[in-house]
């Protein structure tokens, strides 16, 4: 507990004049800090009749630089708990700044905020004497430093018992209350209560026993009480409006609860998830290498025809971009028309207007040189697939000759062109590795270990996914090879539930690296291909250096 007595009510032009804490571990006092401070400067009256404290008291007393480390040492790494206690870190902290001492980064507990929340309707209002006053504390605040923090104390106890009303079981309960229980829904934050401070996954479950909604944590407990914290958006509070039940699983990881979610929302569907729904639906682009003259496409399911696939992509959107950017490296013809062997040319009698530009070709007039198609067609599939600096390269050019010439929204236009192509490469990329990586077996925090088969996990920890408690099935959508290029890597793309773990696996592992150890690959955990750029604002447009593999 702390509590300062101050000139006045700003840090930054009033000085502080007594300073009181008590440490309390468990309802036992193990301490107590107080010392009048010589502000330095004169006490206005108004202080010294609230406060009762005058300038001949601290005339003799030390400045607060002389003060301050003694107080952090008796503060320690304690929780700071105080009446408005943002008023005494504000003069805490600015004194440390004043005397080039690091600011305090303790957690801290308002029991002002926590009254407001907790015993609002049984009071006038949230003064710590009226408090003290109304529900008979042991000690009396009197506008003095440390007969604060010891009502303050007091205080401190009795809002802990109410508390635990709303399932406040620990410190990080209590750090959230002031905004939980305020949320009109909050009546129903005794659905958390059983929830293990644990990672895993979690659902919202309706009157019809039907998921809501899944979600992944690190900490579930933490994870869903945070919905009642202040999130205004209007999802969340019609989510809920319509649970009446929280469920949850405890996984062996991280990266199993992130997979598990994965799993759950692409075959549950629930309506109030949205990323991750859609990926029956994700498109496709296709460069049509059975037809005379290859274009780009986009469609919905990749076929045996010859084609080059690139995907799945997130929207429909980011694939039109993805092919803006192609066709502004490479001049493939931009009609839909198909040309098959059967098809005679020319279709018509004058050039399309890409044509006429001269940023595309156009061989339904008939006047396209097949071995200048040929020559963009081999560009697009290097591109593609082994080189992706013969896509980029040109767009990097064309950004530097843009920006040269100022015409910036044309050049933020194809930068987020280029960026989605990137991202598209990039996650085609990694997904391909991870896909042709065999068995692998690594080492996670806290010494757990997971099993991957060609990037689909197998297990983690003591869990298996798919042999665990969860009512629904969760086993894994590929985890074996089947050689028909649907989910080892061949001519076909990844089928979509396939790319998604993958993307889950890929993402989580990226973001993870540094934590964890690779114990053992039966495959190439590695990709052949140069680093490919982001495109990100305010990145140089000029080509690297040097690559980095």
């Amino acid at each position: 507990m702390v509590d300062l007595e101050t000139t006045g009510g700003s840090p930054n032009e009033h000085a502080i004049t007594e300073i009181g804490a008590i440490k309390l571990r468990g309802g036992e006092c193990l301490g107590t800090f107080h010392t009048l401070v010589n502000p330095g400067s004169a006490i206005p009256p108004a202080i010294t009749v609230l406060t009762g404290i005058t300038e001949s008291m601290v005339t003799v007393a030390p400045r607060v630089s002389a003060v301050l480390p003694a107080l952090v040492e008796f503060v320690g790494g304690t929780v700071l708990v105080g009446h408005n206690v943002r008023f005494d870190i504000g003069f805490l902290n600015a004194a440390l700044s004043s005397a080039g001492w690091d600011r305090l980064s303790n957690s801290f507990v308002d029991t002002a905020a926590l009254a407001r929340r907790l015993v609002r309707d049984e009071v006038p209002n949230c003064r710590l004497g009226t408090l003290s006053e109304r529900f008979r504390l042991d000690h009396r605040p009197s506008h003095r430093a440390l007969e604060d923090a010891l009502a303050t104390a007091d205080l401190l106890h009795l809002l802990l018992e109410r508390a635990a009303s709303w399932g406040v079981l620990g410190l990080d309960d209590l750090l959230v209350l002031p905004r939980l229980a305020g949320h009109p829904q909050a009546a129903k934050l005794r659905l958390t209560t059983t929830l293990p401070r644990a990672p895993g996954v979690y659902w919202f479950v309706d009157g019809r026993g039907v998921p809501l909604y899944v979600g992944k944590a690190a900490n579930l407990r933490q994870r869903v009480r945070s919905y009642f914290s202040g999130d205004d958006r209007r999802k969340i509070g019609n989510l809920l409006r319509e649970t009446v039940a929280v469920r949850h699983q405890v996984a062996g990881s991280t990266l199993e609860a992130a997979v598990v979610e994965a799993r759950l929302i692409h075959r549950l569907r629930p309506r109030y998830n949205r990323q991750g729904t859609q990926w029956r639906a994700a498109p496709f682009i296709a460069l049509t290498l059975g037809e005379a003259f290859p274009r780009l496409k986009v469609v919905r399911e990749p076929r045996a025809d010859g084609s080059i696939y690139l995907g799945p992509l997130p929207t429909p959107r980011q694939a039109a971009a993805v092919i803006e950017a192609i066709q502004t490296a490479a001049p493939l013809r931009r009609c839909t028309e198909r040309l098959g062997p059967r098809r005679s040319l020319p279709l018509r009698a004058d050039p399309c207007l890409p044509a006429q530009l001269g940023v595309a070709h156009c061989p339904c007039s008939g006047r396209t040189d097949p071995a200048a198609y040929a020559a963009s067609v081999d560009q697009v599939v290097e591109g593609l697939t082994i080189r992706p600096a013969t896509l980029l390269d040109p767009l990097r050019q064309r950004l530097a000759e843009l920006a040269e010439a100022r015409r910036y929204e044309e050049a933020a236009l194809l930068r987020d062109r280029a960026a989605a192509l990137a991202a598209a490469l990039r996650r085609q990329r990694g997904l391909r590795a991870l896909a042709a990586s065999g068995r692998v077996q690594l080492r996670l925090p806290g010494g757990v270990t997971a099993e991957l088969m060609d990037g689909i996990l197998l297990g983690s920890g003591e869990q298996i996914a798919g042999q665990g408690a969860l009512p629904f099935d969760i086993t894994p959508p590929c985890a074996v090879p089947t050689g028909n290029g649907g989910c080892a890597g061949g001519a076909l793309p990844l089928r979509p539930e396939v790319a998604l773990e993958l993307v889950t696996v890929a993402t989580w592992l990226d973001r993870e690296a540094h934590r964890v150890t690779l114990e053992s690959c039966d495959g190439v955990l590695a990709s052949a291909w140069p680093s490919i750029p982001t495109f990100s604002p305010g990145q140089p447009l000029e080509a690297p250096k040097r690559l980095v593999a």
